[in-house]
């Protein structure tokens, strides 16, 4: 899924899951994004509805691919966005850091 098709789902309801590691994560992160790092994931799968769709993302879209599906194997609806968070950069959608600061990837 592309950046502009993801903030629309995300803007109908969806979650967007950021599995990427904290420290890229403290680095800079999507508004309204949920934070569970990949390697946390499958212990913590009962944090995220089961009734709206998951968007997955990392910082190329490797770590998420992996996510997404993990979720799709406990039947979740998921999509996952396609170049991650380079490619939400590149859409020119804003990233935000602890406090609301502007946000870097790292």
């Amino acid at each position: 899924m592309r950046p502009e098709e993801a903030a629309a789902l995300i803007a109908d309801g969806a979650v967007l899951l950021d599995v990427r590691d904290p420290a890229e994560w403290r680095a800079g992160h999507a508004p309204r994004a949920r934070h569970i790092p990949l390697g946390q994931l499958a212990d913590r799968i009962g944090e995220l509805p089961s009734d709206r769709p998951v968007v997955t993302v990392c910082r190329s879209g490797a770590r998420s691919r992996q996510a997404a599906a993990l979720l799709a194997r406990h039947h979740r609806q998921v999509h996952n966005l396609a170049g991650g968070m380079q490619a939400w950069v590149q859409a020119g959608m804003a990233l935000q850091a602890k406090g609301g600061r502007p946000g870097r990837l790292s």
